[in-house]
């Protein structure tokens, strides 16, 4: 399933980004700020563009409606496209024409009424009784409640689905194993999140759900159909399982060593060039890191989340710049700004990987190395390359445990990340006040 999975969802973002693209330049209304609300009883005569943290439309919008934000929540009418991306993205209105979606929470009310067809991509997609789409719809995501109705086709790829609505055409559904444990939600926490379902794993059809057309579905194992659901014929399809011979013991063991092996070689490869080649910054993190273990871990879990939340502010920005170079008709920039968007976004993920997989290791290494031989061998501890040696090999031989070595690899990189967010931000404070950067400590 997951490579057909990721298919579709690489298709629907496409898709969306590229509808973006595609608007031609016409009169428009523009919006943007923190929040951004239309009351009822305001109407947008033309196209409404919005980039907002939180945005609600509770009155009309005479042509298509374009919103990037955190939380997107339509009560009102839009009489032409709904182009919508953010974390939750809620509709209860009416829409009289298509429906493009993305988000982690995306929601169909009670009142929603879609004229047209739904093409949509995200963690979890819920259609509540009482919602109408009167086209095909189409998503591609981890999970999806379908209570509502839909007046053709539906083409669902997803971990988990429960149908208790109706589907007037063919349903179209990949699914995964019923047993396959649920996965925590990666949004739970987030501010503003509407309330994700639950949902069963596998495909799970209600008593009182109805299909007007075919059922094919792809799942391990067999689901229950209740009699008198489906109208048409009933199609199970097996995934495709690429089979192979069992390893032996010896050969996961042979397996294992290796894989360790290569770990070793590469972390101690690349920490004897970084001591060599930017010493100060694997000894400044790791005193870092010693002086402020518990400040260090905390900015590393902000690293991580920062990373995520400044892929998706580039990406946000490169889509809104686009569109509006689109309207103003300065489409020789188009291509310029699309391939900067896609530059930035290549060197912030190819930073933050050598960050996680190398520079946060390398540093909290040499930290423990030189700890170790400050107490056993001081004269070592002074020159860079036998502790960062030392710290490499006791690295790579814990995280060589099972389930222990993975919890340490969590801890050690959060704590390099750490790191280097502390160095970045007094290199940021020095340079704006002219003072010099802190000297490094000793143990």
């Amino acid at each position: 399933m997951k490579p057909k999975f990721f298919l579709l969802v690489f298709i629907g973002l496409v898709a969306i980004f590229a509808l973006a693209l595609a608007i031609p330049a016409r009169a428009f209304d523009g919006r943007g700020g923190d929040t951004v609300t239309i009351p009822a009883g305001e109407v947008i005569e033309d196209d409404l563009y919005v980039g907002a943290g939180t945005f609600t439309l509770d009155g009309v919008v005479k042509g298509d409606l374009i919103v990037a934000g955190s939380t997107i929540t339509i009560n009102g009418t839009v009489e032409g496209d709904l182009l919508a991306a953010g974390q939750s993205v809620v509709v209860n209105g009416r829409v009289m024409d298509d429906i493009r979606m993305a988000g982690a929470a995306l929601v169909l009310g009670e009142s929603a009424q879609i004229a047209d067809d739904v093409v949509a991509a995200g963690y979890s997609l819920e259609t509540k009784d009482g919602s109408s789409v009167g086209g095909d719809a189409l998503f591609a995501g981890y999970q999806a409640l379908l209570a509502g109705d839909t007046a053709r086709d539906t083409k669902i790829t997803v971990n988990r689905l429960e149908l208790s609505g109706s589907v007037g055409g063919n349903l179209n559904v990949e699914v995964g194993s019923s047993e396959e444990t649920p996965m925590v939600s990666p949004f739970t926490f987030m501010p503003n999140m509407p309330a994700v379902p639950s949902v069963a794993g596998g495909l799970t059809i209600k008593p009182g759900a109805s299909i007007g057309g075919d059922l094919t579905y792809t799942a391990i194992p067999e689901s229950m159909i209740p009699a008198g659901t489906v109208s048409g014929d009933v199609l199970h399809e097996i995934p495709a399982v690429v089979t192979g011979k069992e390893e032996t013991v010896a050969a996961k063991t042979s397996s294992w060593f290796f894989a360790n092996l290569r770990n070793l070689v590469t972390l101690l490869i690349v920490g004897l060039l970084m001591v060599w080649l930017v010493p100060k910054l694997v000894q400044n993190g790791a005193n870092a890191v010693n002086a402020k273990p518990l400040p260090s871990f905390g900015w590393g879990i902000v690293t991580i989340f920062g990373f995520f939340f400044a892929l998706l502010a580039l990406t946000t920005l490169v889509v809104i710049v686009a569109i509006f170079l689109g309207i103003v008709t300065l489409g020789d920039l188009l291509g310029t700004v699309i391939w900067a968007g896609i530059i930035a976004a290549a060197a912030l993920i190819f930073a933050f990987s050598v960050s996680v997989g190398y520079i946060s290791k390398i540093i909290v290494s040499y930290l423990g190395g030189r700890l170790i031989l400050t107490r056993l061998k001081p004269e070592w501890a002074e020159k860079p390359y036998w502790p960062v040696a030392l710290g490499v090999l006791i690295f790579a031989i814990l995280v060589a445990i099972p389930l222990l070595g993975g919890f340490l690899n969590l801890i050690v990189v959060i704590l390099g990340l750490g790191a280097l967010w502390v160095l970045g931000w007094e290199l940021i404070r020095s340079r704006s006040t002219g003072v010099k950067a802190p000297a490094e400590s000793t143990d």
